[in-house]
């Protein structure tokens, strides 16, 4: 598939997807005129990226961690630096605090709308 529909299935910006390019994130090849041409995978791809940045996880770590987001699983131990690891650590228990408020206040309006409907 080319750019357009790869921005448009994943609601990511054409210069955000060139940008993951650059970074190493997704790769795409190049058709005999010169447009970029991507595999289906990269649907996945670019919504996990895109899950991974939001959770505030920056890019150098993203590109380490890809690979053990495939399946098969293969995950590389050579690069995984004490700093990429508490990184990681701290990002991760980053996201469980992120959830359990998410959880609350998901929790929250189910107990709220309830009461209107009550009502």
């Amino acid at each position: 598939m080319r750019i357009g529909e790869l921005s448009e299935r994943t609601g990511t910006p054409r210069r955000l997807l060139r940008y993951y390019e650059e970074q190493g994130l997704i790769v795409a090849g190049r058709s005999p005129n010169g447009y970029r041409e991507y595999e289906e995978y990269n649907v996945d791809r670019v919504l996990q990226i895109r899950g991974l940045l939001d959770a505030g996880l920056p890019t150098r770590i993203i590109k380490q961690i890809l690979p053990c987001l495939d399946k098969p699983r293969v995950i590389y131990f050579t690069d995984a630096t004490p700093e990429m690891i508490a990184t990681l650590e701290h990002e991760r228990d980053r996201m469980t605090e992120r959830i359990r408020c998410l959880t609350r206040n998901r929790n929250a309006i189910v107990e709220y709308l309830d009461a209107v409907r009550r009502n």
